[in-house]
């Protein structure tokens, strides 16, 4: 399970700035953010990389959209708001532990790459 930073962190083996936790996942907020608001969902289950995920894993796959929301709403961000999820080194995942980032509190512009 700890062979990441984030299955440390979800393994209580780092420390982590929480704003969420439950059986499934817990949300963090990002050490390096992109904006005014960034989280971190991440799963309990270390799942690599999105296309790493099989059917069994569709129940937790929409438990971590329904908390990125969840999140959104507690932590204020409102309405607006991207959700993110870099799936691979050359799409800019570079810790291999499934994550889903929250994204908001600013304009957010388009395309993000």
């Amino acid at each position: 399970m700890s062979e990441t930073i984030f299955g440390k962190i979800v393994a209580g083996e780092l420390p982590a700035d929480s704003v969420y936790e439950d059986e499934l996942c817990m949300a963090i907020r990002d050490k390096f953010p992109t904006a005014p608001h960034h989280y971190l969902v991440i799963p309990k289950k270390p799942i690599p990389k999105l296309c790493d995920a099989g059917p069994e894993d569709q129940a937790l796959l929409g438990h971590l959209m329904l908390v990125a929301n969840q999140v959104a709403a507690q932590q204020g961000i409102g309405e607006a708001f991207r959700l993110v999820v870099n799936n691979g080194a050359d799409a800019g995942q570079s810790v291999f532990h499934l994550h889903v980032h929250v994204i908001g509190g600013r304009s957010l512009s388009w395309p993000p790459g």
